[in-house]
């Protein structure tokens, strides 16, 4: 049993160690940069850019071309 859970927790970082390299730093930014919304949905919320450049207000061309001029 220690050993399985050895495995495990080997498995489970070893996992976020290959996610964390594949992240780009603009992307980073963009998830951990937040804005207080005063409008639409996100009214009298916080929204990081990525979820806002992924919400419906952005057409996925335009998505597209602002991280591309982002990064």
């Amino acid at each position: 049993a220690v050993k399985t859970s050895d495995k495990d927790t080997v498995s489970a970082a070893g996992e976020k160690d290959a996610d964390s390299p594949k992240e780009e730093p603009w992307e980073t930014a963009l998830k951990t940069t937040a804005v207080h919304m005063e409008v639409g949905e996100f009214q009298g919320h916080k929204v990081s850019v990525w979820d806002l450049l992924h919400s419906k207000y952005i057409p996925e061309e335009n998505r597209k071309e602002l991280l591309e001029l982002y990064q």
